[in-house]
């Protein structure tokens, strides 16, 4: 028997997971399509950032019609085409004074190297509201979700995404054999210096050696306290597999 296909959960997995997509957007004038490779990071309800310089074409596209699709892809060995992708539309938002620090900690924790720039003058962030999605899972795995489907509602948990940063750091100063065994153990990956990039309600984001993985909650968590107790309960569940 074939496992259950549950496209919301496997669309917000692969937004959470993906590091690189490919972003349309339409040209100045001509309103013709054009494409091109930008990195990603997820807000704290899954809507994709990225950062880019107002002297690329696609900024300069942006910031004359917000409207873009974004293609993020599972990356899968062998035929590509075999792997999970997503073509999420929206219209692209420039970071505004309350949110630029958030969208700035969110996307440097995934893409640390993009401090050397994230500041200079000519670099904005901006976050993709979507307004739908297509998913493509594999054959007769193919259907359109809206956004209250994929996306993680944060609106109770104001608490746990003040404190994120603190417990992001103290995973990673403190606890890096528990992130170690969430990821061999509990999602089957390959030991390595895997470190904590991010969490919200729903899980907990993972990366090393330039792979994310992402360890779903089983429940939802909305406070400091209630994510440590998940992560305590996980660890204990991981130690426990052998």
């Amino acid at each position: 028997m074939q496992p259950s296909f549950n496209p919301n959960l496997g669309t917000h997995s692969l937004l959470r997971r993906s590091r690189q997509g490919a972003l349309a957007t339409l040209m100045m004038g001509s309103g013709d399509p054009y494409c091109s490779l930008v990195n990603v990071a997820t807000a704290p309800d899954g809507a994709p950032v990225i950062l880019i310089s107002r002297l690329a074409v696609h900024t300069k596209n942006v910031l004359t019609d917000s409207r873009v699709s974004l293609m993020l892809d599972e990356r899968a060995p062998g035929d590509p085409l075999e792997g999970a992708r997503i073509m999420l539309s929206g219209k692209a938002e420039q970071a505004t004074a309350e949110n630029r620090e958030m969208l700035r900690r969110r996307y440097l924790n995934a893409h640390p190297s993009a401090a050397d720039y994230a500041d200079f003058a000519d670099f904005s962030f901006f976050v993709i509201r979507p307004s739908g999605t297509h998913l493509v899972a594999g054959f007769g795995r193919i259907v359109d979700l809206k956004p209250e489907q994929f996306l993680t509602d944060i609106s109770d948990a104001a608490e746990l995404l003040a404190a994120e940063q603190g417990a992001v750091d103290h995973m990673n100063e403190d606890h890096r054999e528990a992130l170690g065994l969430y990821a061999t153990r509990l999602l089957g990956a390959d030991a390595a210096e895997w470190r904590c990039s991010g969490c919200d309600p729903d899980g907990l984001d993972l990366m090393a050696a330039g792979r994310t993985l992402r360890l779903q909650f089983p429940e939802r968590v909305t406070s400091p306290g209630g994510l440590r107790k998940m992560l305590v309960r996980l660890a204990d569940e991981a130690r426990a597999k052998v």
